[in-house]
């Protein structure tokens, strides 16, 4: 796998919107042939990385745009809104670069900082199959010389099939978590395309398999110690996500204005002549642009709490962040579900013809929204509020 040559730099947060705006315009076009297909994206991934989009959460110190989350956020909401798997694909790399910023050494930071910004990919290897809870882990890091060994097996690992480097979550014989940023051509190391999910069908989410693999001690990155104080790392995570399901909600609903625009006919109760004069769809039409528009305001304001906490990260920022990522989590995760069966309600028959490959949307929401539950947003909003209750700080809200 080849580096992306003539990289672009992005400086600033217009620029990035302005490019994510241009890109999305592109990466639309042949979205629902490559979900239908299940063609792997890889020509797309590689004008993508090419844009300079996949650095922009660099620092300025670092040479990078250090853009806001508001930005980071609109962005891959922007990207997901054209092909949901594609807003996906790069959540771990930002979500890796963020536990750079708050556990790497400088060293650390000005290397794989400089590899970002000439068109690396960071994927990952990070969730396990078969441990007691989604969060236990059991690949291992052991010592051999000046580096360390990796065995293990990793499942869910979005974007590993198209990096250059594999952020790996490792226990060590500590029982500490580290991170360990493994090249993708080490010898031992063997990505499967083995995800058979039926969303986000091109995201790359299969397996990676770790065979007695070598990694530089100044490849590992403390882990764990990023959850045992208050730090930006899980609602950044977090805010991801909540942006790809409000892309994808906004990609539902658009694409439903259209079909009922120019395909579906009036339900013959209505005494209408055209669908978009039947009183009852208009009524649902105004109950979903509500709750999107209502989405991508959270959207926002959860990025401005995530800046704060970003700027001054201790109990009561990060607390404050989480429970503001986790309230657009909970409504991006409904309107995009919602969007995405709704736009057949209103449609009508027809939007179910295969060519038109609108079902994408509601897969796509559905397997994405099935990250961690919504039902557990809820608690711990409503313990917030009401008890003065901080979420955990393990990443999970």
């Amino acid at each position: 796998m080849t580096l992306s040559h003539h990289v672009a730099v992005i400086t600033s947060d217009e620029q990035a919107l302005i490019v994510a705006s241009d890109l999305a315009d592109d990466l639309r076009r042949d979205s629902a042939q490559r979900d239908r297909e299940r063609r792997l994206p890889l020509p797309e991934l590689d004008v993508f990385s090419r844009s300079g989009l996949w650095g922009i959460s660099v620092p300025k110190a670092y040479g990078g745009a250090g853009v806001s989350n508001v930005t980071l956020a609109k962005v891959i909401a922007l990207i997901a809104e054209a092909d949901g798997s594609l807003g996906q694909i790069p959540q771990n790399h930002f979500y890796a670069l963020e536990v750079l910023r708050v556990n790497g050494s400088p060293e650390q930071q000005q290397r794989l900082y400089a590899e970002v910004l000439a068109g690396q990919r960071f994927g990952n290897a990070l969730a396990e199959l078969g441990t007691k809870t989604a969060h236990d882990r059991v690949t291992s890091l052991t010592r051999d010389g000046d580096g360390f060994r990796i065995n293990g097996r990793k499942f869910y690992a979005t974007g590993a099939l198209y990096a250059q480097r594999i952020p790996t979550s490792v226990v060590d014989e500590n029982g500490i978590q580290q991170l360990a940023f493994v090249p993708h051509d080490s010898t031992g190391l063997t990505v499967i395309d083995d995800w058979s999910g039926f969303g986000q069908r091109t995201t790359g989410s299969g397996s990676v398999v770790f065979d007695n693999v070598w990694v530089a001690a100044q490849d590992v990155i403390p882990f764990q110690s990023a959850f045992e104080r208050p730090t930006t790392v899980g609602p950044l995570a977090q805010i991801l996500h909540a942006a790809i399901d409000t892309g994808i909600a906004r990609a539902a609903f658009e694409d439903a204005l259209h079909f009922v625009r120019t395909k579906t006919r009036p339900w013959i109760d209505s005494g209408n002549d055209n669908a978009t004069e039947d009183p009852l769809t208009l009524k649902s039409f105004g109950h979903l642009s509500i709750r999107l528009h209502a989405a991508e305001a959270l959207l926002e304001r959860s990025g401005e709490f995530l800046d704060r906490a970003q700027a001054d990260s201790n109990a009561q920022t990060v607390a404050a962040a989480s429970i503001a990522v986790a309230e657009v989590r909970a409504l991006s995760t409904e309107i995009s579900l919602a969007a995405g069966s709704t736009l057949f309600e209103l449609a009508g028959s027809q939007a179910t013809l295969a060519e038109h490959g609108l079902d994408r949307h509601w897969r796509n929401a559905r397997v994405h929204t099935l990250h961690d539950p919504v039902r557990w947003k809820y608690h711990a909003v409503g313990n917030y509020y009401l008890n003065d209750e901080n979420p955990p700080l393990r990443g999970t809200i």
